[in-house]
């Protein structure tokens, strides 16, 4: 595992955030990291969002395709770790990140675990689940949609020995499911849109498109109006 860190002090107990986008997009036929989305990557839209959050450290985990990928993440207050198991599935890009906390030591309190393949993850949705956890006490903040439990996921920092020996069988959601009873559940409806297959991205690429359309056609009829109110 190797780690880029460019600050390692911090004075007061954090939550981290930890960007997983180790994978080798099989089903996608090119690195879906790098796709273009709102004048952004997708890794680089997920990254902006987290470095606007109040998480303190972020953290990407990088492995298949890393030296081509790493050029979008030109953040100085970013972590880069790259997981050589990238290929053993995502508990070995969570093991990775997890243990990069340690160059934190104890002023880790929890971490949210995020992918960068889920478009309308952002800025206040990570902020909610920080909340969330701040008000409910909860050790395990799960976002749910689509009838399941998944990432975004924060884990308070009495999990990170365990997360940090995740088996390749296991992952975020089992992990969860383990210990239910103590998770809040977050809702996060459009958290159960991600980017896998290139009819994916299309989809996604329409439905801008579409939500665009309807900006456009709002501000042409708030400009009419006010051009007729001015009349």
């Amino acid at each position: 595992m190797t780690i880029t860190n460019p600050q390692l002090e911090t004075t007061e107990p954090n939550v981290a955030i930890i960007i997983l986008a180790a994978g080798a997009s099989t089903r996608m036929g090119t690195p879906k990291q790098l796709l273009p989305y709102q004048g952004h990557s997708l890794l680089s839209y997920t990254l902006e969002s987290a470095i606007a959050s109040v998480c303190n450290p972020v953290v990407v985990v990088l492995g298949a395709n890393a030296q081509q990928i790493r050029s979008e993440v030109n953040q100085p207050s970013v972590q880069v770790v790259e997981n050589p198991q990238w290929n053993l599935g995502m508990s070995s890009s969570i093991r990775c990140g997890i243990l990069s906390l340690s160059n934190y030591s104890e002023n880790i309190d929890a971490a949210v675990i995020a992918v960068c393949d889920q478009p309308f993850l952002s800025t206040q949705i990570i902020n909610l689940l920080v909340a969330s956890y701040h008000s409910t006490g909860k050790p395990i903040v799960a976002s749910q949609y689509a009838g399941t439990l998944g990432v975004p996921v924060l884990f308070s920092s009495i999990f990170f020995s365990e997360l940090a020996v995740l088996k390749e069988t296991d992952g975020a959601k089992t992990f969860i499911n383990k210990h239910f009873n103590e998770v809040f559940c977050f809702p996060f409806p459009l958290g159960a849109i991600d980017i896998d297959t290139p009819k994916d991205y299309e989809q996604l690429q329409t439905t801008i498109n579409l939500e665009n359309r309807v900006v456009l056609q709002k501000l042409l009829e708030d400009e009419r109006w006010i051009c007729e109110g001015d009349v």
